[in-house]
């Protein structure tokens, strides 16, 4: 369920937002959807894939936590053990809101019923005691402005991809230290050949529109899948 407000002072001053990291606070789960925006940020951390929605006809991309559905390997007692986390884990229980017509300056809405909405007096404040935004907040809103202009221009970046057909299927078997296996099916990753063989005048248009850093950093990411393999041994389960 959720319970999506508008965020104001005047109805929030008092709201405070439960810190740390764990699945009973939202955080049990195996991937997370990012914009090419932060491919930079989060590459040195997660395995960055994409999958294809076959019913939007429309690629996305996603960093993987874990192995299994509910799984988030980053989850080290009460903390998360990255350097960075996605925007979109990192803004809950906040998001983006618009009028439903789609016009219109957006505005910060938070999930009452989010997990992290605290009831016990405990956690970050929202607003200080003149109602201002509190640094938490600025930081939120920061992060979440960058979210939202990320995707607006994701779909560009996901069309010159299906252009020049830069993306291929993808997976793999996963065998840990117990034996146990995983499968990871149903992604695609960059055909780094393919990338290589363009003529230059597409590498020139893909350099300026600001796609090919992203490209790149998604490849350089996936040597994260062994961290990730080796992350789930350390747990000593399957």
């Amino acid at each position: 369920m959720t319970n999506h407000q508008i965020l104001n002072p005047a109805q929030h001053r008092d709201l405070r937002i439960r810190a740390g990291a764990g699945p009973e606070l939202g955080d049990g789960v195996m991937s997370c959807l990012v914009v090419p925006a932060e491919f930079r940020r989060l590459a040195c951390e997660y395995p960055i894939l994409f999958r294809f929605d076959g019913e939007a006809r429309a690629f996305s991309a996603l960093v993987l936590f874990g192995f299994e559905p509910g799984e988030n390997l980053f989850i080290e007692g009460g903390r998360w053990d990255a350097s960075c986390r996605p925007f979109a884990m990192a803004v809950q229980p906040f998001l983006v809101g618009r009028q439903r017509d789609g016009q219109g300056a957006s505005q910060v809405h938070v999930d009452m019923d989010h997990a992290r909405i605290a009831t016990d007096g405990e956690g970050i404040r929202v607003f200080d005691d003149g109602g201002q935004a509190s640094p938490y907040l600025e930081e939120v809103a920061g992060m979440l402005g960058a979210l939202d202009e990320g995707y607006r221009a994701s779909g560009e970046f996901f069309a010159a991809l299906d252009r020049y057909d830069l993306l291929e299927p993808f997976s793999a078997d996963v065998t840990l230290d117990s034996g146990a296996m995983h499968r990871l099916v149903g992604y695609h990753l960059v055909n780094e050949d393919r990338l290589r063989a363009l003529e230059p005048a597409i590498l020139a248009e893909l350099h300026a529109a600001g796609y090919l850093e992203p490209l790149y950093m998604a490849l350089a990411s996936l040597g994260n899948l062994g961290k990730l393999v080796r992350r789930k041994n350390r747990r000593g389960h399957g």
